[in-house]
């Protein structure tokens, strides 16, 4: 396969790439006529009014992936997009505002050892970071939300180990604003993988519930399961019919004020 970007075929069957509503489209950078950038195993859509990402989808080759270094690969702006829709090492100084990947950076680090490597330091551009709180990584619905792909391919027999993920901030209103920016307080993922030839994807949705005031404070944050169709609700974009097909929870879930939200990763219907 092509290092250029996400594959939609990667499955083996058609995943598709998200699209963007008409006023995302609207606030979405264009780089070569296309509002989708291309990296290594992945690609984005960037939203100049927020400067995070719209949208990240990856693809994950379980059986290919390596142990890579993350030491002394830098933070940068990516030079193809604009500077000024890149939020950079300015809000993450001095403070306890961690720069978090969206497409984590272990599941990008597979296939020949050069292609690994530039897929290692791809996954540092500022385009595929937000900001997390320090003690985020640590915390154990962090450690939930951050092994949820690893899941996925321990739990369920998956084709060929191969998963596909799109995921990024959901971008609300009342986003607390902290030197200049507006900080998302929520996250998406969604899982798409293959179980005896048949396509299956599992959405999530983790709530931060940051509290920005003098200090940097956090609250508490959830992780729930939904379905791509509340996610829709959220977020400026749709995800490709095909995956709505596969929806592992197509009936929709509990109301907001009624569903719990997962203790352990046995809680999750795949």
């Amino acid at each position: 396969m092509t290092n250029a970007g996400f594959d939609a075929k990667f499955l083996g069957t058609i995943a598709g790439m998200p699209v963007l509503t008409e006023s995302g489209a609207a606030d979405a950078v264009e780089l070569d006529d296309s509002t989708t950038i291309h990296y290594t195993h992945f690609s984005l859509a960037m939203s100049k009014s927020r400067r995070f990402a719209i949208w990240v989808a990856w693809n994950i080759d379980g059986g290919e992936l390596k142990a890579l270094s993350r030491s002394n690969i830098p933070f940068v702006k990516d030079p193809r997009v604009p500077a000024e829709f890149q939020v950079g090492d300015e809000l993450y100084r001095d403070n306890r505002l961690d720069r978090g990947h969206l497409a984590r950076r272990a599941d990008l680090c597979w296939g020949e050892k050069a292609e690994a490597q530039k897929a290692n330091k791809d996954s540092f551009f500022f385009t595929n970071i937000t900001p997390q709180m320090d003690d985020f990584n640590q915390s154990t619905k962090q450690g939930l939300w951050g092994r949820l792909e690893e899941a996925v391919l321990a739990d369920v027999d998956v084709d060929n180990l191969k998963v596909s993920v799109y995921g990024g901030p959901v971008f609300n209103a009342d986003d607390r604003l902290f030197r200049g920016v507006a900080i998302p307080r929520e996250f998406y993922k969604a899982i798409a993988f293959v179980v005896n030839g048949e396509l299956r994807c599992s959405a999530f949705l983790l709530t931060q519930n940051l509290v920005l005031a003098e200090a940097l404070d956090l609250d508490e944050f959830r992780v729930f399961q939904v379905s791509l169709t509340e996610l829709e609700k959220r977020v400026n974009l749709t995800f490709p019919a095909e995956l709505h097909a596969a929806d592992t929870a197509s009936v929709q879930l509990l109301d907001e004020t009624e569903r719990k939200p997962l203790d352990s990763l046995s809680d999750i219907r795949w």
